[in-house]
Protein backbone atom coordinates (compact mmCIF):
# COMPACT_ATOMS: atom_id res chain seq x y z
CA UNK A 1 0.00 0.00 0.00
CA UNK A 2 1.44 3.59 -1.19
CA UNK A 3 2.02 5.65 2.44
CA UNK A 4 -0.75 8.34 2.22
CA UNK A 5 2.10 11.15 3.05
CA UNK A 6 5.51 11.19 0.34
CA UNK A 7 8.13 13.46 0.32
CA UNK A 8 10.91 13.48 -1.91
CA UNK A 9 13.88 15.50 -2.57
CA UNK A 10 11.91 18.51 -0.35
CA UNK A 11 14.53 21.82 -0.62
CA UNK A 12 13.93 24.78 0.92
CA UNK A 13 15.98 27.98 1.53
CA UNK A 14 16.05 31.09 2.81
CA UNK A 15 18.42 33.47 1.50
CA UNK A 16 21.80 31.54 1.76
CA UNK A 17 20.32 29.50 4.70
CA UNK A 18 19.30 26.06 3.54
CA UNK A 19 16.56 25.09 5.90
CA UNK A 20 15.69 21.70 4.15
CA UNK A 21 18.37 19.79 2.06
CA UNK A 22 17.09 16.92 0.42
CA UNK A 23 14.24 15.55 2.54
CA UNK A 24 12.58 12.02 1.94
CA UNK A 25 9.97 10.80 3.93
CA UNK A 26 6.60 8.34 4.07
CA UNK A 27 3.95 8.35 6.04
CA UNK A 28 2.01 5.23 6.61
CA UNK A 29 -2.31 5.98 6.88
CA UNK A 30 -3.33 5.93 10.28
CA UNK A 31 0.57 6.85 11.53
CA UNK A 32 2.14 8.97 13.92
CA UNK A 33 5.65 10.18 12.89
CA UNK A 34 7.19 12.78 15.19
CA UNK A 35 10.11 14.94 14.31
CA UNK A 36 12.47 15.69 16.75
CA UNK A 37 15.55 17.95 16.43
CA UNK A 38 16.98 21.52 17.81
CA UNK A 39 16.12 24.49 17.13
CA UNK A 40 16.61 25.24 13.15
CA UNK A 41 16.83 21.86 11.96
CA UNK A 42 14.33 22.52 9.79
CA UNK A 43 11.12 20.79 11.78
CA UNK A 44 8.65 23.17 11.22
CA UNK A 45 9.54 24.28 7.64
CA UNK A 46 9.39 20.56 6.36
CA UNK A 47 5.36 20.81 8.19
CA UNK A 48 4.87 24.04 6.52
CA UNK A 49 6.14 22.70 2.84
CA UNK A 50 3.35 19.64 3.33
CA UNK A 51 0.83 21.94 3.10
CA UNK A 52 2.00 24.70 0.68
CA UNK A 53 2.36 27.74 3.16
CA UNK A 54 5.91 27.48 2.13
CA UNK A 55 6.68 26.91 -1.37
CA UNK A 56 9.43 24.10 -1.49
CA UNK A 57 12.64 25.14 -4.10
CA UNK A 58 12.87 21.55 -4.97
CA UNK A 59 10.92 18.23 -4.42
CA UNK A 60 7.56 17.69 -3.53
CA UNK A 61 5.10 16.29 -1.35
CA UNK A 62 2.23 14.22 -1.82
CA UNK A 63 -0.59 13.88 0.31
CA UNK A 64 -2.95 10.83 -0.76
CA UNK A 65 -1.63 10.35 -4.28
CA UNK A 66 -2.12 14.34 -4.47
CA UNK A 67 1.09 16.72 -5.46
CA UNK A 68 0.47 19.43 -2.95
CA UNK A 69 0.95 22.97 -4.31
CA UNK A 70 1.25 21.69 -7.77
CA UNK A 71 -0.26 19.03 -10.80
CA UNK A 72 1.63 17.22 -13.76
CA UNK A 73 1.58 18.39 -17.28
CA UNK A 74 3.87 17.05 -20.03
CA UNK A 75 6.29 15.43 -17.28
CA UNK A 76 6.40 18.86 -15.35
CA UNK A 77 4.81 19.96 -12.69
CA UNK A 78 2.96 23.56 -12.60
CA UNK A 79 1.73 25.41 -9.80
CA UNK A 80 -1.88 25.22 -8.96
CA UNK A 81 -3.72 28.17 -8.46
CA UNK A 82 -4.81 29.76 -5.09
CA UNK A 83 -8.20 28.28 -4.84
CA UNK A 84 -6.82 24.67 -6.07
CA UNK A 85 -4.40 24.57 -3.29
CA UNK A 86 -7.02 26.43 -0.65
CA UNK A 87 -8.93 23.11 -1.41
CA UNK A 88 -6.19 20.98 -1.30
CA UNK A 89 -5.12 22.29 2.06
CA UNK A 90 -9.05 21.57 3.59
CA UNK A 91 -7.60 17.51 3.45
CA UNK A 92 -4.75 18.56 5.92
CA UNK A 93 -5.24 19.84 9.24
CA UNK A 94 -2.46 22.19 11.15
CA UNK A 95 -2.17 23.28 14.63
CA UNK A 96 0.04 25.89 15.13
CA UNK A 97 2.01 26.73 18.26
CA UNK A 98 -0.12 29.95 19.12
CA UNK A 99 -3.87 29.60 18.54
CA UNK A 100 -4.59 31.83 16.44
CA UNK A 101 -8.57 31.73 17.42
CA UNK A 102 -10.69 34.64 16.03
CA UNK A 103 -10.92 37.15 19.71
CA UNK A 104 -14.73 37.95 18.36
CA UNK A 105 -15.96 34.69 17.52
CA UNK A 106 -16.90 31.78 20.56
CA UNK A 107 -16.00 28.43 20.94
CA UNK A 108 -18.79 26.82 18.52
CA UNK A 109 -18.53 29.75 15.95
CA UNK A 110 -14.62 29.66 15.88
CA UNK A 111 -15.37 25.61 14.70
CA UNK A 112 -18.20 26.29 12.42
CA UNK A 113 -16.55 28.88 10.29
CA UNK A 114 -13.83 26.89 8.48
CA UNK A 115 -16.93 23.97 7.38
CA UNK A 116 -19.49 26.55 6.51
CA UNK A 117 -16.63 29.00 4.50
CA UNK A 118 -15.41 26.33 2.23
CA UNK A 119 -19.05 24.65 1.43
CA UNK A 120 -18.13 21.69 3.09
CA UNK A 121 -20.81 21.86 5.65
CA UNK A 122 -24.17 23.46 5.96
CA UNK A 123 -24.60 25.47 8.83
CA UNK A 124 -26.77 23.76 10.31
CA UNK A 125 -24.52 19.75 10.23
CA UNK A 126 -21.30 22.50 10.85
CA UNK A 127 -22.85 23.78 14.29
CA UNK A 128 -23.84 19.95 15.41
CA UNK A 129 -20.18 18.64 14.62
CA UNK A 130 -18.87 21.36 16.67
CA UNK A 131 -20.83 20.60 19.36
CA UNK A 132 -19.76 16.90 19.18
CA UNK A 133 -16.04 18.35 18.80
CA UNK A 134 -16.40 20.53 21.78
CA UNK A 135 -17.47 17.19 23.79
CA UNK A 136 -14.65 15.43 22.22
CA UNK A 137 -11.93 17.54 23.44
CA UNK A 138 -13.23 17.55 26.33
CA UNK A 139 -14.53 21.33 26.40
CA UNK A 140 -18.37 20.45 26.81
CA UNK A 141 -20.52 23.43 28.46
CA UNK A 142 -17.68 25.73 26.64
CA UNK A 143 -19.39 26.13 23.72
CA UNK A 144 -20.31 29.77 23.72
CA UNK A 145 -17.25 31.31 25.97
CA UNK A 146 -14.97 33.53 23.70
CA UNK A 147 -11.21 32.98 23.65
CA UNK A 148 -10.23 35.08 26.03
CA UNK A 149 -12.38 33.40 28.12
CA UNK A 150 -10.34 29.93 28.36
CA UNK A 151 -6.70 28.94 29.46
CA UNK A 152 -4.15 28.16 26.66
CA UNK A 153 -4.78 24.68 26.80
CA UNK A 154 -8.47 25.28 26.46
CA UNK A 155 -7.52 27.74 23.35
CA UNK A 156 -5.49 24.97 21.78
CA UNK A 157 -7.96 22.18 22.31
CA UNK A 158 -10.83 24.33 20.26
CA UNK A 159 -7.77 24.81 17.95
CA UNK A 160 -7.66 21.00 17.43
CA UNK A 161 -11.35 20.80 17.36
CA UNK A 162 -11.52 23.56 14.72
CA UNK A 163 -8.85 21.65 11.92
CA UNK A 164 -10.88 18.32 13.16
CA UNK A 165 -13.99 20.11 11.90
CA UNK A 166 -12.45 20.46 8.11
CA UNK A 167 -12.51 16.32 8.23
CA UNK A 168 -8.81 16.08 7.43
CA UNK A 169 -6.99 13.21 6.18
CA UNK A 170 -3.68 13.93 7.77
CA UNK A 171 -3.04 16.31 11.00
CA UNK A 172 -0.22 18.40 11.28
CA UNK A 173 0.93 19.81 14.63
CA UNK A 174 3.72 22.04 14.87
CA UNK A 175 4.75 22.41 18.85
CA UNK A 176 1.44 22.50 19.87
CA UNK A 177 2.49 22.41 23.87
CA UNK A 178 5.19 25.12 23.31
CA UNK A 179 3.05 28.63 24.30
CA UNK A 180 1.80 26.96 27.29
CA UNK A 181 2.63 27.01 30.91
CA UNK A 182 3.82 23.28 32.07
CA UNK A 183 0.61 22.58 33.99
CA UNK A 184 -1.56 23.13 30.68
CA UNK A 185 0.21 20.69 28.42
CA UNK A 186 -1.24 17.40 29.71
CA UNK A 187 -4.69 17.92 28.81
CA UNK A 188 -3.73 19.46 24.81
CA UNK A 189 -1.62 15.76 24.88
CA UNK A 190 -4.15 13.65 26.53
CA UNK A 191 -6.49 15.02 23.02
CA UNK A 192 -3.59 13.91 20.63
CA UNK A 193 -3.33 10.89 22.16
CA UNK A 194 -7.21 10.40 21.71
CA UNK A 195 -6.69 11.32 18.13
CA UNK A 196 -3.84 9.07 17.37
CA UNK A 197 -5.73 6.37 18.93
CA UNK A 198 -8.86 6.70 17.05
CA UNK A 199 -6.29 6.12 13.84
CA UNK A 200 -5.77 9.59 12.45
CA UNK A 201 -2.56 10.12 10.58
CA UNK A 202 -0.27 12.69 12.45
CA UNK A 203 2.78 14.49 11.65
CA UNK A 204 4.29 16.06 14.82
CA UNK A 205 6.53 18.89 15.68
CA UNK A 206 7.42 18.21 19.63
CA UNK A 207 9.96 18.36 21.76
CA UNK A 208 7.62 16.24 24.74
CA UNK A 209 9.75 12.69 24.36
CA UNK A 210 7.14 11.22 26.80
CA UNK A 211 4.52 11.94 23.62
CA UNK A 212 6.70 10.63 21.66
CA UNK A 213 7.72 7.65 23.13
CA UNK A 214 4.24 6.45 23.93
CA UNK A 215 2.30 7.76 21.10
CA UNK A 216 4.69 7.69 17.88
CA UNK A 217 5.07 4.79 15.17
CA UNK A 218 8.28 6.42 13.99
CA UNK A 219 10.99 8.82 15.38
CA UNK A 220 12.06 11.53 13.00
CA UNK A 221 15.63 13.41 14.22
CA UNK A 222 16.08 16.25 11.57
CA UNK A 223 19.53 18.34 12.04
CA UNK A 224 20.60 20.75 9.53
CA UNK A 225 18.05 20.49 7.15
CA UNK A 226 18.55 16.27 6.89
CA UNK A 227 17.16 13.36 8.37
CA UNK A 228 20.05 11.42 10.29
CA UNK A 229 17.98 9.14 11.73
CA UNK A 230 14.61 7.45 12.39
CA UNK A 231 13.13 4.48 13.21
CA UNK A 232 10.60 3.36 16.05
CA UNK A 233 10.74 5.08 19.12
CA UNK A 234 12.02 2.07 21.31
CA UNK A 235 15.12 2.58 18.89
CA UNK A 236 15.72 5.92 17.98
CA UNK A 237 14.84 7.32 21.77
CA UNK A 238 16.75 4.52 23.86
CA UNK A 239 19.26 4.16 21.45
CA UNK A 240 20.23 6.24 18.70
CA UNK A 241 22.76 5.85 16.41
CA UNK A 242 23.57 9.05 15.25
CA UNK A 243 25.73 11.63 17.30
CA UNK A 244 24.05 14.29 16.92
CA UNK A 245 20.50 12.39 17.92
CA UNK A 246 22.67 10.98 21.46
CA UNK A 247 23.50 14.74 22.07
CA UNK A 248 20.57 16.01 22.01
CA UNK A 249 18.49 13.32 23.62
CA UNK A 250 20.97 13.43 26.47
CA UNK A 251 20.49 17.01 26.79
CA UNK A 252 16.69 16.60 26.56
CA UNK A 253 15.77 13.55 28.46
Amino acid sequence: MSPLVRIRGLRKSFGANVVLDGVDLDVREGEVAVLLGPSGAGKSTLLRCVNHLEKPDAGFVEVGGDVIGYRYARRRLHELRARAITRQRARIGMVFQQFNLFPHLTVVENIVEGPVATGRLSKKDADRTARELVERVGLGGREHAYPRQLSGGQQQRVAIARALAMQPRLMLFDEPTSALDPELVGEVLAVMKDLAASGMTMLVVTHEIGFASEVADTVVFLDGGRIVESGPPAEVLANPRHDRARAFLSAVL
